[in-house]
């Protein structure tokens, strides 16, 4: 191209970033650009919600006129800030690498109360103009106080640091690209998978005019079609659902270990529950209408469900549940009980890191009031075991994110090889995590509690059996079979061995907690 580039961009620091970001990736396939500002909708009204304006496309729908006018040849946009149609006349000629899609809670430092998920103080106001995000904040923290928060994300950040709130909530992209210090911030990092981000979140979209036959072609050497396919998927979802920004949806697609995994979150409204859905298939065909079809009005969901542990009233799981009628019959099949009461705190002088396995562990060690000589770190199996550290005032520094206890292994040994490591548990723990350990590392068992079934388990009539431990499996079917239509679902890969044992087809929850156990019901 023997003339300049002219790049449309809005004026903020992060689309500015981005403008420029695209401007010298031209520059390094020889194309000279320069930046034109465009101010928007959404940067001209500040007083008002995203669901209070009128319209698509608060932060596009200008610089889509300019392009149609032709006073610019392209547009940069968040991805995620696009309506789901182009104009006619334009398309989208180049999709960006993604950013990590994770979302940051930022929260001032005396407002963190590890007791707490999420680490905001009980009745905290944490800041946000995103439905989506305020539902999904609301169905794990519903003491949380919510507040409107518009800006750019210094603006954002400036306010937090006068303490206009407790906490906000922030994309991790842009705070990356902008390489913003946030050390005077607690911050919680909450991934995709967990709190599931805007479709398209994370990635750059540029926009040209569709009869720009020769700009596209030299866009093509900046063009991602693997990031474009999983993008595609979730703006075709978010199409399907007829939504906007202030659709209170999230969809996440990704890769993984050769198959698309999918991720989806959708509520009424920024008050309302939302329901998620996880599917796992080969390719994307019909994965769209899939997901919609889950969220009809109209589904059947099972009438009963039966789970091998006690469930709390506020607990994610029962609230996710009721809220669509299902009758909960929740019983412990097994007991733990103590195997020792007292604990000499000097073995802990040389230990680098606790590790526990479970949320039993977690708690049979701290009610022997152990004193710590020295800092150490603190890893455990999941979000379960996180939450039962979490009351006992302690954060975790290493929280394992897969149903397979060698990935675990293999995560934390990345971490730990080589160190002294605690692991409190069972008296007769499956040592999963310390086989995959180095021979150079130092392993202490620490027999805290063990396991009792319970004598004559009575069945249940319910639709879905939930089974949270081998131990649980065992007990049952003991005395009891499968009723005929009954559907299994396995908590970890070690609780699923059981069933493929016994020749039972099972579900296994993507996450082993309460948030994955309710994806997996509500995928029945």
């Amino acid at each position: 191209m023997d003339r300049t580039v002219i790049i449309g961009t809005r004026g903020s620091e992060l689309a500015l970033w981005q403008a420029n970001f695209v401007k010298d990736s031209l520059a390094a396939i020889n194309i000279t650009a320069e930046l034109k500002i465009i101010k928007t909708q959404g940067d001209r009204i500040l007083n008002l919600s995203f669901d209070k304006l009128e319209g698509k496309g608060f932060f596009t729908k200008e610089l889509e006129e300019e392009l149609l006018a032709g006073t610019i040849d392209l547009a940069v946009h968040s991805h995620k800030d696009l309506p789901t149609e182009n104009p006619p006349g334009l398309i989208i000629a180049a999709v960006s690498e993604r950013e990590d899609p994770a979302e940051l809670l930022l929260i001032l430092k005396d407002c963190v109360d590890v007791r707490q998920k999420l680490s905001v103080k009980y009745g905290g106001m944490v800041g946000t103009s995103s439905n989506r995000r305020k539902a999904q904040l609301l169905a794990v923290r519903p003491d949380l106080e919510i507040d409107e928060l518009r800006g750019n994300v210094p603006t954002r950040i400036g306010k937090l640091r006068d303490e206009k709130y407790d906490a906000i909530m922030l994309a991790k992209a842009g705070v990356t690209r902008l390489g913003i210090d946030l050390s005077e911030f607690h911050v919680e990092e909450l991934t995709a998978t967990e709190f599931i981000p805007a479709p398209a979140q994370g990635a750059l979209a540029i926009q040209i005019r569709e009869s720009n036959t020769e700009l596209f072609e030299i866009l093509q050497a900046l063009h991602h079609p693997d990031v474009a396919e999983e993008l595609s998927l979730e703006r075709g979802v978010l199409k399907m659902f007829g939504g906007g920004c202030h659709l209170p949806l999230g969809v996440y697609c990704r890769r993984d270990d050769g198959k698309f995994q999918v991720f989806t979150s959708k509520a009424e409204d920024g008050e309302g529950f939302p329901d998620r859905y996880f599917i796992e298939s080969d390719t994307l065909d019909g994965v769209a209408d899939k997901i919609v079809a889950r969220f009809a009005k109209d589904r059947k969901f099972p009438n009963k469900v039966f789970i091998s542990r006690d469930i709390s009233e506020t607990s994610y799981f029962r609230k996710a549940l009721e809220k669509h009628k299902i009758e909960i019959e929740a019983r412990s099949l097994i007991r733990t009980v103590p195997v020792i009461t007292k604990f000499d705190s000097y073995i802990l002088r040389n230990i680098d890191w606790i590790f526990f396995t479970s949320k039993n562990a977690v708690e049979y060690f701290f009610k022997l009031l152990p004193q710590f000589p020295k800092k150490v770190k603190f890893g455990v199996m999941g979000a379960g075991s996180e939450d039962m550290l979490r009351r006992n005032g302690h954060f975790a520094d290493f929280v394992g994110e897969s149903n397979d206890t060698a990935d675990v292994a293999a995560d934390f040994a990345a971490l730990a090889n080589g160190s002294a490591i605690l692991f409190p548990g069972a008296d007769n723990p499956m040592r999963s995590i310390q086989q995959g350990l180095s021979a150079e590392t130092k392993i202490i068992d620490l027999p805290v509690y063990e396991t009792v079934l319970e004598e004559e388990v009575e069945p249940t009539g319910a639709d879905v059996v939930v089974f949270t431990s081998p131990s649980n499996v065992e007990a049952y079917f003991a005395d009891n079979l499968l009723e005929p239509g009954q559907k299994v679902i396995a908590i970890g890969k070690s609780t699923g061995k059981k069933f493929d044992e016994m020749g039972v087809k099972y579900t296994l929850p993507f996450s082993p907690d309460e948030v994955g156990l309710a994806e997996a019901v509500f995928g029945i």
